[in-house]
């Protein structure tokens, strides 16, 4: 049966803003979602108060509206569109089920005669509702801890004395984990089970026997109307149960599943999918597996909806989870579908993988002081990684280099511990760094069977990692001369990098690069084709690997690539890699937005980007997709192979930016303003004389390598100081200092954690209003995109202040020196693209903070509330297609829209929840206001220097 006729119009609510738990893999369904609606000729209206997406551009959606997740919106909404059939909330998280739920139950769907669809509400009451669920479970025959649910204290206390500890206390309807943990005696029961009541939107908690040590897995399940069921992709946590999955490093396809146990698992997925409701669309249920012979398998949850788990299995398999559950909500099915990659079989397939992913979480602890950083059943991480293999081990070490946290992989980098307490310390509490930690623990020779015991991963693991020692231990035996070529494939193949075999022979990581080269030990690619190659894939979706030369009967020997090089004129753009606090989704809007406007000038579009949660990672964003790391050696090799025109390193933030002296130094050409430029905004010695040079003020400030440096300086700048290191990105570690005992304490801090780091110190202008601006420069010509007021005062991070565009009370004067000063430095910078420069505002003076030749946080902002493609036009200026003349600026907006930042402090309850200089937000919300007297923007004025501290 084809698509329902009767479905015309479709209300789609996306996630908002970005916070811990529900990250922009909803921005990724959410975008498939609207395309996949478009493509059957379907009007689409999207709710989403999230500007840095994509998602809200435009472009998405017949209808954007950026407000508030309300049900007051929806009615608003509603009301203009009387014509909405129905309503697809299974794309934007929690946030999106639950405001259709509160819809429901006031009646608003029924008043207005709008469908829901994808989805039904009593499948969302029974898998929200632990005990129905567990009711429901038991009914079908499907194995459950033993748990109970209490909706007061008291029934919490004697559930706990029925099954003793260690306990498990899960909150109902929320999300990421929330109101989750663990909890190992009598002390803590009570804190955790006040929590729980106090977080559940309906003051139920679920206690669950706790099942520590078994093995964690999820499968992602589609299902259409015809009740046909596929199982698109099984994950298998490394991590043992007890961590969330979205803090466990997780793998696919299962490595330690026996055939038997896999099938069961299939069955009774299939099983508790069809029981739950009738529905068509996306599903992840969760099991745990006993870790021993019987293999028992208990369920733990199901969620009738896409999951992050949904967009990482999209990445890993190829086959777009959300695009196909959105056409199978309006009433398609399987069978009628094409797979989206080989465009020539049906999407009623399971798709087969001939190569291991692994996905590793990145975290932020760094920016919460005194935050509890033992992963459990509360997600704390902020974004994740994917590596792509022929094997477990190069896929680890993949991911390992994707997450940009100063390691070239594994081991072999010289940063491991080396003290056996500690590292026994580490083991038993799980936390961000014990994947590299086992490594260690291998290396000081503790052995496989205690490193077992205490952390309960599969023997399986532990033996991949034992053997990439054994390796690191033969390699170190030899010199760069006389390393025999076998190893070094060997080497390469496990995934260790250029850097990491340089460590252990003691030479260059150039002299590694050059004699596997001069070897013929070169880096080929495989495409993500869904089938395991069994039919042809029309979709450029590749990883890298290295393999053993084939010999042919004629004598010919080659190594088999699938990426085939065009002699089209390429553009390579560098993604953002991780989200982290700082650089988030922003950057990725910006990344698609770039690839979109060089295909429009001609160019063969290249994505090199390692995040599987976001849109420029999807097969179709761009032309060729490689899923790498953005990690020198992988990007290096790619342009070598491709002979790309240029590379585009504005857009990614500072990842991408990072990579620019690199790409100089061996003379690959940078693509908009150069790296010399970029250079001289983040030397501030340089900088300051631009500025000086051009008559534009500036507070005072030095530089300082040393602790004594600082104090010297500081005699001379006088107190308050703000200090910094350089070349760093969301004010990573910034602090406002008010004597010398801070001072010293914070650089000598500092210094420890940035070695050979350049200090910056600028003295303080206390009581001064902050305000940015963002402009395209094409070298000639500047023109600014918006000038943001913020409503803290200066010396809150940019990222974390409320912020009005345009400016609420900057005078006349104030704002031509703004723009004056703009101009004077994106022209001074030879900048051509975009830049954002940052001002601090006093006595009616304006000085300069600091300047960046980059896409920032506040361009897609800009662009939702001014309602113009200002990434679009800014690549076409890089590329020289165009100049700021050829474009017709019409800018609109009524009143004001203000930028608010959103925090995820409630997953850190102990941690000072002050802002200051440093970034904290996970982020933000747009809200437009047609005056300023407005009751919102009056709150958000009297609450500005709340927060501010040192």
């Amino acid at each position: 049966m084809p698509k329902r006729k009767d479905l015309k119009s479709i209300l789609i609510i996306g996630s908002g803003p970005i916070i811990i738990g529900q990250a922009c893999e909803f921005d990724y369904s959410g975008s498939q979602a609207l395309r996949s609606l478009r493509e059957d000729g379907i009007e689409t209206i999207l709710i989403n108060s999230n500007p840095a997406t994509i998602m809200t551009d435009p472009a998405m959606a017949d209808h954007v509206y950026l407000k508030p997740l309300t049900t007051k919106s929806i009615v608003e909404i509603l009301k203009k569109h009387p014509n909405v059939d129905a309503v697809l909330p299974t794309m934007g998280g929690q946030t999106a089920l639950n405001l259709c739920i509160e819809a429901d139950e006031k009646g608003i769907w029924e008043d207005f005669g709008v469908e829901i669809i994808g989805v039904d509400i009593d499948a969302i009451n029974i898998t929200e509702d632990r005990e129905k669920f567990r009711e429901l479970m038991l009914k079908i025959g499907v194995g459950m801890p033993p748990q109970a649910s209490a909706t007061s204290f008291l029934k919490g206390k004697e559930i706990a004395q029925e099954f003793g500890f260690p306990l498990v206390i899960r909150a109902s309807f929320t999300l990421g984990g929330a109101g989750a943990g663990i909890v190992y005696d009598p002390e803590h029961f009570d804190d955790m089970l006040s929590h729980g009541l106090e977080v559940s939107p309906i003051h139920e908690v679920m206690i669950d026997k706790a099942l520590m040590g078994w093995k964690e897995y999820e499968l992602e399940l589609l299902r259409d109307k015809n009740d046909n069921v596929v199982i698109i992709c099984t994950i298998e946590n490394m991590d043992p149960m007890g961590i969330h999955t979205g803090d466990s490093i997780t793998v696919a396809p299962a490595m330690t599943l026996s055939d038997r146990t896999f099938q069961r698992m299939r069955d009774m997925a299939i099983h508790m999918m069809r029981s739950i409701g009738d529905f068509a669309g996306g599903c992840n249920v969760q099991f745990a597996v006993s870790p021993d012979e019987k293999e028992d398998i208990i369920a733990i949850e199901i969620n009738p909806r896409v999951s992050r788990s949904s967009a990482l299995a999209s990445k890993a398999t190829g086959y777009p989870i959300a695009k196909i559950a959105a056409k199978l909500a309006i009433g398609y099915t399987l069978d009628e579908l094409d797979n989206q990659i080989t465009k020539s079989t049906s999407a009623l397939f399971e798709p087969t993988l001939d190569y291991v992913i692994v996905k590793i979480p990145r975290w932020n602890f760094d920016k919460f002081e005194g935050s509890d950083r033992t992963l459990g059943l509360q997600m704390k991480s902020v974004g994740e990684v994917m590596g792509i293999g022929r094997s477990f081990q190069e896929a680890l070490h993949k991911a390992t280099q994707s997450l940009e946290i100063k390691r070239n992989g594994l081991g072999a980098d010289g940063k491991g511990y080396k003290d056996y307490e500690k590292i026994i310390n580490k083991l038993k509490v799980p936390s961000w760094d014990r994947v590299f930690v086992i490594y260690d623990a291998i290396q000081l020779g503790i052995p496989l069977k205690r490193i077992h015991e205490i952390t309960k991963i599969d023997m399986w693991f532990l033996k991949q990692y034992e053997e990439l020692h054994f390796l690191e231990m033969e390699i170190s035996k030899y010199t760069i001369e006389s390393l025999p070529k076998a190893l070094l494939l060997e080497a390469k193949q496990k995934g260790f990098a250029d850097r990491q075999i340089a460590h252990m022979l003691d030479c260059y990581e150039s002299e590694v690069h050059s004699k596997r080269t001069d070897l013929g030990i070169n880096r080929v690619y495989k495409l993500v084709d869904t089938c395991a190659a069994e039919f042809k894939a029309v979709t450029p979706y590749y990883y890298s690997t290295f393999e053993e030369e084939i010999e042919t009967p004629s004598g010919e020997r080659y190594v088999a690539n699938d990426s085939v090089v065009t002699d089209k004129k390429k553009i390579v753009v560098l993604g953002s890699g991780p989200n982290r606090i700082g650089q988030g989704i922003e950057f990725d809007y910006c990344c698609v937005h770039g690839v979109l406007a060089a295909a429009e000038c001609g160019y063969e579009t290249i994505m090199i980007n390692c995040n599987p949660e976001t849109v420029s990672t999807d097969f179709d964003t761009a032309d060729k997709l490689y899923f790498e790391p953005v990690f020198w050696e992988h990007i290096y090799d790619i342009i070598r192979h491709e002979k790309p025109e240029g590379v585009i390193v504005q857009l990614g933030g500072q990842t991408a930016l990072k990579l620019a002296e690199k790409l100089d130094k061996y003379g690959i050409n940078i693509i908009g303003t150069s790296f010399q430029s970029l250079d001289l905004a983040e030397d501030r010695g340089s900088f300051s004389t631009l500025l000086k040079d051009n008559n534009i003020p500036y507070p005072r400030f030095g530089v300082a390598e040393t602790a004594e440096e600082a104090l010297d300086l500081a005699e001379e700048l006088n107190f308050p100081l703000l200090v910094r290191p350089s070349y760093v990105l969301g004010g990573q570690g910034m602090k406002i200092v008010i004597n010398k005992e801070e001072l010293e304490a914070h650089v000598v801090d500092l210094l420890r954690k940035i070695p050979n780091n350049k200090l910056l110190l600028d003295h303080y202008l206390d009581g001064a209003i902050e305000a940015e601006a963002d402009a395209i420069c094409d070298g000639e010509d500047v023109y600014i995109i918006g000038i943001m007021e913020h409503i803290e005062p200066c010396g809150i991070h940019s990222g974390d202040s409320n912020a009005t565009l345009p400016p609420f009370n900057l005078g006349e004067f104030v704002m031509q020196q703004i723009k004056d000063h703009t101009r004077k430095i994106a022209l001074a910078l030879n900048t051509v693209g975009l830049i954002n420069i940052q001002f601090a505002i006093k006595d009616d003076i304006v000085y300069i903070i600091e300047a960046n030749p980059r896409a920032s946080r506040t361009v897609p902002f800009i662009a939702k509330a001014y309602g113009e493609p200002y990434v679009n036009f800014a690549t076409k200026v890089m590329l020289g297609e165009k100049k700021i003349k050829d474009f017709t600026f019409n800018p609109h907006l009524d009143g004001y829209a203000i930028k608010q930042p959103v925090f995820s402090f409630n997953k850190f309850p102990n941690v000072n929840k002050n802002l200051g200089p440093e970034m904290k937000s996970t982020g933000e919300s747009i809200l437009f206001i047609d005056s300023l007297k407005d009751d919102e923007f009056y709150n958000l004025y009297s609450r500005r220097k709340m927060y501010l501290s040192k």
